[in-house]
């Protein structure tokens, strides 16, 4: 990765970002996608002053995915800010482990921009960050999930016309394990799906994953999305990847996969909403 000029300046500018960003139009939905490097010190400290708490190490702040219905201009977008946004800024919802207090000062030190004592927050990043509709209507929550996605349709061998996989924030937890949060979709020629994903792992302590599906029939204008929070503690999850057939030598390598996770994870809430597009 390239670190060329000031570390501080502002980027990307609006060319750059137009350059960086990649677009697929189907049946009247135009699909985005932007991958830039990481930021640099100077976006990430007024992020942080914005967000009022630390950022992660790895902040991709001028990455994101969006969804837009061309005619209506409805606009569904991800990306790294509204998503620490939702980050809990108390300690309502800290995870309590011996060496938090000591995480918390190196962060503090970290980010010298910031001039006061870093205050509680939810220092593992997790978000229930479900998309930021920039225009247009509003989800409707669905009554007793009458209509899920439908992973049929999506099994079926269609063509795939359109990939892209984005990462918005990272951070190693002090290397005591990881929170990730990352956007992967993939365009057909009659329906879309986009997985926006939190996969947070603290050692010794818990697994959390908390996934968006975002599918959209490009026939019928319908927009599903499907909300799920699954989590489990640390050493009940290493008991369930052997119960699985796992190896004790392959637990190491399963734990950073959410893949060879998320199926093991009991489900906490879920919740479908969707909206119809003309």
């Amino acid at each position: 990765m390239a670190f060329n000029g000031p570390i501080n300046e502002g980027f990307p500018t609006p060319d750059e970002a137009d350059r960086s960003t990649v677009s697929h139009v189907q049946k009247g939905f135009k699909i985005s996608a932007r991958k830039l490097p990481i930021s640099k010190s100077g976006p990430i400290d007024e992020m942080s002053k914005k967000l009022d708490i630390p950022v992660p190490e790895m902040i991709f702040g001028d990455n994101m995915v969006s969804i837009e219905h061309v005619a209506t201009g409805w606009r569904l977008e991800f990306n790294a800010f509204d998503a620490l946004d939702k980050v809990d800024k108390t300690d309502k919802n800290m995870l309590k482990v011996a060496y938090s207090q000591e995480w918390s000062s190196s962060r503090e030190k970290t980010h010298e921009g910031i001039k006061e004592v870093v205050k509680p927050f939810d220092w593992s990043y997790s978000t229930d960050y479900r998309g930021t509709i920039t225009k247009g209507k509003e989800f409707q929550l669905q009554k007793n999930n009458e209509e899920p996605i439908p992973l049929e349709l999506l099994k079926r061998p269609d063509p795939i016309l359109f990939f892209e996989e984005v990462v918005l924030y990272e951070s190693e937890l002090d290397d005591n394990g990881i929170s990730l949060f990352s956007c992967k979709l993939r365009v057909m020629p009659d329906r879309m799906l986009l997985l926006c994903r939190l996969f947070m792992r603290l050692d010794k302590v818990l697994v959390r994953i908390r996934d968006t599906r975002i599918y959209v029939d490009f026939n019928t204008g319908k927009v599903i999305r499907d909300y799920t929070e699954k989590e489990d503690g640390f050493d009940k999850v290493k008991k369930s990847l052997l119960f699985s057939g796992k190896l004790p030598n392959d637990l190491t390598v399963a734990l950073r996969d959410p893949n060879q996770i998320a199926h093991l994870l009991p489900e906490v809430t879920r919740t479908l909403e969707s909206l119809t597009l003309p």
